[in-house]
This record gives C-alpha cells, structure tokens and sequence, in this order.
C-alpha cells in the first residue's frame, strides 16, 4: 500500500492541472471569495459543528484539557475539510486585480503581499480534495468513523499521551482507520492546508483575530 502521507501530498500538492503554464503565474494569482458573506457565513457554522463533534466524544471528554487543547491545534484543519466535504459546501473565487493590491499597499503603508493568502493553484487542490472525498460517497456514520479516527490517530498526540492516543484509534472501525491512512495524515493536511482554510474563509469576517484563540475558548467553555 502506498505510504498516507506520499498519498496526501499527492492529493494536495498535485500540479494545478487546469492551468497548462504554471510559470505563467496562473496558479500564483492571489484570490478571495466571490461570495464572502454568504460563504463565511457557512464556513464558520462548520467549524462550529466540528468543534461540537469533538467535545461530543466521550473519548475526547475524557482527556486532559491540555491534550484537548493539543488534538485541537493538530487537527482542527482535517476535520473542518471534512466538513466541508460532509456537508457538500461548494464556493467559488475570483481573481484579485494586481492594481487592486497594490493600492492596499500603497494606501495602508503596512500591508505587503502575503505568501499566505489564498492562491488560484491553492484552491484549485483544496477543490481536488473536497471532489476525492465527494467521489467516495460516505455515510453520516462513515464520516463520523472517519473525523473520529483522524482526531485520535498517534502523531496527534505530545509525548505524553502518545499511547493513550494509540489504544483510542483502535476503538474506531477497522474500515475507517483504512480510509483514513489511504486518504491522508491529518498532520500533514494540516501542514499543507491550515493557511489557505485560515486566510480564505476565516480572515474576511475574523480580520486579525487570533482564531487559534477562538478555538481555545471554545473547547474550554463548557
């Protein structure tokens, strides 16, 4: 079988097909959503269930408020993809006009091009993943198998609650843990991801909001 994390970045890092010269630029232009009020709006209700899923976990109930925290920081990209997929969200984008940044540039005196924001090849593979997991056609109870074991899989975990991370992953489904090693590593899609979720559907409503903060406070109000 081939090694998760080659397959994950595979997924993620595949060459933005759809755009034949990838040194002209195509896949470098910055972009934003055309809808942002409407998508955010969505967005952020999915992040909301998806910390809800979490704290519904026994498993996760049971953990030191500390590994929560940790599980949090580690996974909270993967899940929320896997929302998205879940609840089938599409969203489109557009092109964000070079004068157009330039202009913030000049008129801010602060603001300088960011290698963070959302790219055109940037959502091209995020839309590349979204239409992967779409093409497996899961159940409610085969995405909650499958958020469950990517939540508890071991290289979530700190050194000191690595077993017990490893003994939670094998109350899920065998046929789940197979998906999710042939599907990705969390951590790797958190790597690979967390920018483009973060700037794309969070900053336009959030701003400067420090969102791993917000999701803190979340998961410590009861």
């Amino acid at each position: 079988m081939r090694h998760p994390r080659g397959l994950l970045f595979s997924i993620l890092n595949r060459e933005c097909d759809g755009y034949p010269d990838t040194r002209g630029c195509h896949c470098q232009r910055l972009v934003c959503l055309r809808n942002p009020e409407t998508t955010c709006r969505v967005a952020f209700g999915v992040l909301m269930r998806t910390i809800h899923f979490m704290k519904s976990l026994p498993s996760f109930r049971k953990l030191a408020l500390r590994d929560r925290l940790v599980l949090v920081e580690k996974r909270w990209v993967a899940l929320f993809l896997l929302g998205l997929a879940q609840e089938h969200v599409t969203f489109e984008v557009r092109v964000v006009p070079a004068a157009s940044i330039l202009r913030n540039i000049l008129m801010s005196g602060r603001q300088k091009p960011d290698e963070r924001r959302p790219t055109l090849g940037g959502v091209h593979r995020l839309k590349t993943f979204l239409n992967t997991v779409w093409s497996l056609d899961l159940s409610l109870g085969e995405y909650a198998g499958l958020k469950s074991a990517v939540l508890f899989s071991p290289d979530a975990a700190g050194p000191r609650s690595s077993e017990e991370m490893a003994g939670l992953l094998q109350t899920c489904p065998t046929d789940q843990r197979s998906l999710t090693h042939l599907l990705f590593t969390a951590s790797a899609l958190q790597t690979e991801a967390q920018s483009l979720v973060t700037e794309l559907f969070f900053r336009p409503i959030a701003g400067q909001m420090d969102l791993h903060k917000l999701l803190h406070e979340m998961i410590v109000k009861q």
